[in-house]
């Protein structure tokens, strides 16, 4: 992936470096530390933590950030700062992406989403949250939360290296901006508890499907208009798509798989959606909420 020297979205908080007061996640009569281990568990089994941490999006916003000192700035490694630099360029890309196709395709304006960069644990609209509970897209402040030490976890833990299988990961979690812009987000929420656990967790896995698919719309686009994406690269994303599926992650953690608490889909399932964003490029081609087969 091209990515060295291109332009950075301006939608960027660097937030490494400051550390949050406590660690509570509140929900009415307030979590404590567990919240953040529970996040934890839904993230290894193959859930999606940003669904039990928009559970706190009514809570009042904790007074939670200390921030750095006048002049001081946030220096990582090597790697930490060239990652840092890839999620800023790709954060453009979607924005050049989205605020083509949403006009042409859906006669509306894009409004882009905001990332932040954070280290150990952040406080979001969604409440707190840690490394070890990934990437994630907060509906309620309309931002992605990431630690970009999700690489090693991405290279090490799921054997999915590469400059864009981690570009992959931040394009699905706008993936789901886009999909709270177009309803898609609260149609799911606002299910939960009206309907069973197994078929909340069907929705469940069509959001997250209709994600890699809106991840594969932009890097459809993107490589017809570009020359950030190489043609190696897509191999790099499919090895991704395919790490976190549930049915892998499942068999990877606890030695069996369980398809009815399936939360992202399979790897098989995965993998085909993004193809098929890929190839088409047309949003139109994934409605995952109609689809007989997912």
């Amino acid at each position: 992936m091209r990515w060295q020297g291109r332009e950075q979205s301006k939608n960027v908080e660097d937030r490494r470096g400051e550390r949050s007061r406590g660690g509570m996640l509140r929900t009415g009569g307030g979590l404590g530390i567990g919240a953040l281990l529970i996040a934890a568990l839904i993230f290894i089994l193959g859930g999606d933590p940003s669904g039990f941490l928009s559970q706190a999006q009514r809570a009042p916003a904790p007074q939670q950030e200390q921030p750095r000192r006048s002049g001081e700035q946030y220096v990582g490694t090597e790697q930490e700062e060239a990652l840092a630099d890839i999620a800023g360029v790709v954060l453009k890309e979607t924005e050049e992406v989205w605020g083509e196709i949403f006009p042409k395709q859906l006669g509306r304006n894009y409004s882009p989403a905001r990332l932040v960069l954070f280290e150990e644990q952040i406080a979001s609209a969604c409440g707190m949250a840690g490394s070890a509970t990934g990437p994630f897209y907060c509906p309620g402040d309309n931002k992605i939360y990431l630690d970009v030490d999700f690489y090693e976890q991405l290279k090490r833990k799921f054997g999915a290296p590469g400059d864009f299988a981690f570009a992959y990961v931040v394009a699905h979690e706008v993936g789901h901006h886009v999909q709270n812009q177009l309803g898609y987000t609260n149609y799911v929420h606002e299910r939960k508890g009206r309907v069973s656990q197994s078929e909340y967790n069907d929705l469940s896995v069509r959001l997250e499907l209709q994600a890699d698919f809106l991840a594969g719309v932009w890097a459809h686009h993107t490589y017809k208009n570009t020359d950030l994406i190489e043609d190696d690269d897509f191999v790099e994303a499919m090895r991704a798509a395919e790490a976190i599926g549930d049915d892998n992650i499942q068999r990877k953690t606890t030695g069996y798989v369980r398809p009815e608490t399936f939360t992202h889909g399979t790897s098989e399932q995965r993998i085909r959606w993004f193809r098929k964003g890929l190839e088409t490029g047309d949003i139109a081609q994934g409605d995952t909420f109609n689809a007989r087969r997912l």
